[in-house]
């Protein structure tokens, strides 16, 4: 618009600063004690009625859901945060997740999962008990963080990614005669992975991946558009878990040089795919290990997922390596099948 003030095309990266606690977790702008935003955002807590609920973080402390909250100086609540809220409660309420554009998905889960991580980090500084796997020991981990928070800036920055997406973003329809579950969320903080189930929806995401995952899963995601039972969306979730696990690179991020009178930044990517793999092998047993995980609720044992270890046990598949339509569970008499 004529007169309108130009955008803040000024990049912020909090891990050359070291303060998490104190600075907005997008801009880094000194923050009082009462700046802050809901990781999950006020409209999911009344929607889901989550308000009292509690979930364990990785030094075993447990916070209620309404104290998931991280710094947020003014400017980017209202001009940035805000909004996107305003947005998403919009397209939960009219089913317009489909509608939206990849970039604002990956803004909105991005937004829950940089917080998580956030919180996680500082509660490293002072843990009830200290985890087994520090994540600000985890080098691996932190080159990850660090190229994800340079997308992640999009939310402030006006940034356009060239030919290429941050992230494999996955939305799957839940048969939701099959439980009565409503909102359910995890996370695979190490592998920068993230999943919300908002009624008969789910979205999982991998970010900094640039897409690849969602590539290399293409048949299994276009087979996957069908209501499907929990224990098929866990097996689904145990797939990109796993893959995110066997990705062997991290992005790197350039931004181009601003012209004068510019409104926008313009990214490019490159992987270094000559010297590596993109993916490491593919193991059963390590996938089966993350199947067992993803199947905890169901209970069923490692020894049953891998009876046979060439075809770990699969309900998204039969035998044949067909999509199955898996209406109970357990199943009264035909069995599970392998996996296609």
């Amino acid at each position: 618009m004529p007169g309108s003030a130009a955008p803040d095309l000024t990049l912020y990266y909090p891990f050359e600063e070291k303060h998490f606690a104190d600075h907005c977790f997008l801009c880094g702008t000194a923050t009082a004690p009462a700046e802050v935003i809901l990781v999950f955002d006020q409209w999911l807590l009344q929607r889901y009625d989550l308000a009292g609920q509690q979930i364990q973080l990785l030094d075993q402390s447990v916070r209620a859901y309404e104290q998931l909250q991280i710094p947020c100086c003014p400017k980017c609540r209202t001009h940035y945060v805000e909004p996107l809220e305003t947005t998403m409660a919009a397209a939960v309420d009219s089913a317009a997740f489909r509608e939206l554009d990849e970039k604002t998905l990956f803004l909105w889960l991005g937004k829950m999962f940089y917080g998580i991580l956030v919180l996680e980090l500082l509660n490293e500084l002072n843990p009830l008990i200290k985890p087994q796997y520090p994540l600000s020991e985890n080098g691996q981990m932190l080159r990850r963080l660090q190229a994800f928070f340079q997308t992640f800036q999009a939310l402030r920055v006006p940034i356009v990614f060239e030919d290429f997406t941050p992230a494999s973003i996955f939305i799957l329809p839940a048969d939701s005669r099959q439980d009565q579950i409503s909102f359910e969320y995890d996370d695979d903080l190490t592998t920068m992975t993230f999943s919300i189930r908002l009624d008969d929806m789910v979205l999982i995401a991998c970010f900094i991946d640039n897409g690849m995952l969602r590539q290399a899963m293409r048949r299994v995601y276009q087979d996957a558009q069908r209501p499907l039972h929990p224990v098929q969306i866990a097996e689904f979730k145990a797939r990109v878990y796993y893959g995110a696990h066997l990705l062997n690179v991290v992005p790197d991020y350039y931004a181009r040089p601003v012209p004068a009178g510019a409104d926008h930044i313009i990214y490019d990517t490159l992987i270094d795919d000559i010297t590596r793999e993109i993916f490491n092998p593919w193991e059963n047993s390590g996938y089966g290990q993350s199947l067992q995980e993803m199947w905890k609720r169901w209970q069923i044992p490692y020894t049953e997922i891998m009876r046979d270890p060439a075809q770990p046990l699969s309900y998204l598949y039969d035998q044949q390596g067909r999509p199955r339509t898996l209406d109970a569970f357990p199943e009264s008499a035909a069995g599970p099948a392998g996996q296609g």
